[in-house]
Parts: structure tokens; sequence; C-alpha cells
């Protein structure tokens, strides 16, 4: 286990020296108390044994001694203290952290929302600014943090996480390493209240540390991992020329929710195949920005923000008919897949309604082209 780490840390040393811009790598669990934190510290340490300008930008020990004992010898940057509504708060120092330069920096908690008046909103924003300075960068996310799993976290958990990451900081990371623990395992550090305050177990067994649900979140966080190294294969390793690079259109109508789950799904397709993808609406006479409701307007346009923080090109259409939007985008853009909502969705029965979806039929078939229902 000793030697795994070490060799660990080497590759991580050895990353360092490869780009000016700096390196970013991600420890991922399925939850609280896995030991993310605990990981991010032993290697800080070793890091530190090796001569490399280390420092803790941010880090939550949560007072759980062993990680606690791990902050030794360890040089901190004191954090930015600022006063919101009345209370002393503390956040991430990134101009310290720009000032002083160090080699590499160790920042927890990705997901965190900064303090309202911060410059960036999001704690994941200030690692992109401190990377570009080529800093590296490790720090840490829990799967349900990842913002295309959101509607399935919601199901297994049945809490809507607000505080999510794009998709995006998972593919920029050199380095996501997975830190697993069997659902009998974590059940049993949360009793011996290694993870909680004594108060908080129960209620913790009660809701989030249920057998059920941590397996399905452990299912989770090793899929996303183990198709962050199948990116790596596909982008590291020399490619035969002649497989087809897959590219995805995600079709939306202004049914809002429908739309939200055909983006993330489709977001997590073309992350799995490491390929581009294209958010298509068409707008019909129907839902000229006269004819439809401000809260759909709205929701609009925030569902095409949502795809283009996961790496989509938005394109927006005119067209009384569907079918025929979607053809021209699927020829301009040479699309390889479609997606689409459920058959039972209006726009998927406006589609099959139209004459010039036989057409479109045809080209997909002649050209390979598929075409994915998601439910």
């Amino acid at each position: 286990m000793a030697d795994e780490k070490e060799n660990s840390v080497q590759h991580f040393l050895e990353l360092i020296k490869k780009s000016r811009r700096g390196k970013l790598k991600i420890y991922i669990g399925m939850s609280a108390g896995v030991g993310k934190t605990y990981r991010m510290l032993q290697e800080a340490q070793s890091l530190l044994r090796n001569g490399v300008d280390i420092k803790i930008g941010y880090i939550e020990t949560h007072q759980r001694k062993e990680t606690h004992a791990l902050l030794e010898g360890l040089p901190l940057i004191p954090r930015r203290t600022l006063f919101y509504k009345g209370k002393e708060l503390e956040e991430l120092d990134v101009m310290a952290i720009l000032t002083l330069r160090p080699e590499v920096v160790v920042i927890d908690e990705l997901a965190h929302t900064n303090i309202e008046g911060s410059k960036n909103e999001k704690r994941w924003q200030d690692v992109l600014d401190i990377l570009d300075a080529g800093i590296n960068v490790i720090s840490a996310v829990n799967i349900q943090h990842i913002e295309s799993l959101h509607a399935e976290i919601k199901s297994i958990t049945g809490i809507d996480v607000a505080e999510r990451i794009p998709d995006s900081i998972l593919q920029q990371a050199d380095e996501v390493v997975n830190i697993d623990l069997t659902a009998d395992e974590l059940i049993t550090r949360l009793k011996e209240g290694r993870i909680y305050t004594p108060d908080k177990i129960e209620i913790a067994l009660k809701n989030f540390f249920q057998s059920e649900r941590i397996l399905q979140l452990r299912e989770l966080a090793l899929k996303e991992v183990a198709s962050q190294v199948e990116r790596k294969i596909e982008t590291e390793l020399p490619r035969n020329t002649h497989l087809k690079q897959e590219r995805f259109l995600a079709c939306i109508s202004s049914n809002h929710e429908i739309a939200k789950k055909v983006i993330r799904k489709t977001a997590r397709l073309a992350a799995y195949y490491n390929s581009k993808w294209h958010l298509l609406y068409v707008q019909t006479p129907k839902e000229e920005g006269d004819k439809i409701g401000l809260a759909a307007q709205r929701h609009l346009i925030n569902n095409f923000k949502l795809a283009t923080e996961l790496g989509a090109e938005v394109i927006r259409i005119k067209s009384s008919n569907i079918a025929k939007g979607i053809f021209e985008a699927t020829e301009q853009k040479g699309i390889t897949t479609i997606c689409i909502g459920k058959p039972h969705l209006n726009l998927f029965s406006v589609i099959l309604n139209t004459a010039v979806f036989n057409q479109l039929l045809t080209k997909l078939s002649a050209a390979d082209i598929d075409i994915v229902i998601l439910s």
C-alpha cells in the first residue's frame, strides 16, 4: 500500500514538470467520510518530504483527529476573513496564493460557493485562476456535486444538492483518483464517530447513510473515475485514425424539466466518448418570444447556460418544421448521434407527424447516424 502511494506521488511529480499551466489532481468519493481529505494531506506530506514547495490553501478536517494530525509541519496560507450578514466567515485567499506562488497548493471542497462579493462565485473558478497562473492544485469533491448527475443523485438520496461543479472541471483534471470504501466500512466509521459528532450519527443513519444509497453512490463514483481513465487513454495513447469520432446532438423543446434531463444525459454520453456535443432548440412560430411566457423564456436561457457549462455548443434555429431543423443541424455539424426525450413528448410527436421526418430517417440510415431516446 505504501509503495502504491509513493508511486502515485512520483507520477504526480512527473506531471508537474510537463506544462507551464498548473496540473490538477482531484480526489473523488461517494460521500463524506471516505477519506479524501486524509489522502490529500498524506500526499501533501509525501510531496513536502520530496522537497516540493507545497502549501495548504484551504482544508476542512472537520476536527477528525487522524486527519487533523496530518496538518503538522505543513505550511498553511491564512484564510481570508470576511464579514457577511453580521458573521465573521473565512474563505480561500486566492490573492495570497497567487502572490506566494507555491509549486503545489491543496484546496479542499471544490464545489464550495463563495461568499457574496468574492471575485468568483464558486471555488472551482478560483482553482481555474490558480491553475492559469501555473500553480498545481490538489483538490477533492464528492460524486453528488457533479452537475450532470444532479437528477440521478436527487433520485437516490432525495436531496437537491445545490453546490455543483461542471463536468468540464473533471475533464480538465490531469488525475482523478477514487477514494473507495464498502458500505459496511463507511457505516462503521460513522458509528465510531469518525465522520460526524455523536448527536448527528442517528440522523445520518436514518437518512443519507443507508446501505442501498451508499452502494448506488459508490457505483456512480466508480463509473465516473472509469470514464476519466477511458478519456485519458483516448487522448494520450495513439489512436486508430479510422475510428468514427462521435458527435452528439441534444434536441430540446421549451419544456424545461425534460430539457434538463436531455442536456445532462447527453453531456454524460459525450463525456464518456470524449466527444463534442451540441444543443439544438428549434423555435417554431408557436414559441416565438411574444407567445411564450417569461418563465418559459427564463427556463430556456437557463438551459442554454447549463448546456454551455457542460461543454455544448448551443444552436438556435427558427423553423416551422422541427424535423427540418434537426436535419439541417445534423448536416452542418457532422452529427453521429441524435438525443431526444421520451416518445410521449410533444417534441417527438411533432417530429413523427411531419413528412420531412421520413427524409431525416433516410439520411440517418444512409449516414449511420443513431437516434437515442432518453428516459
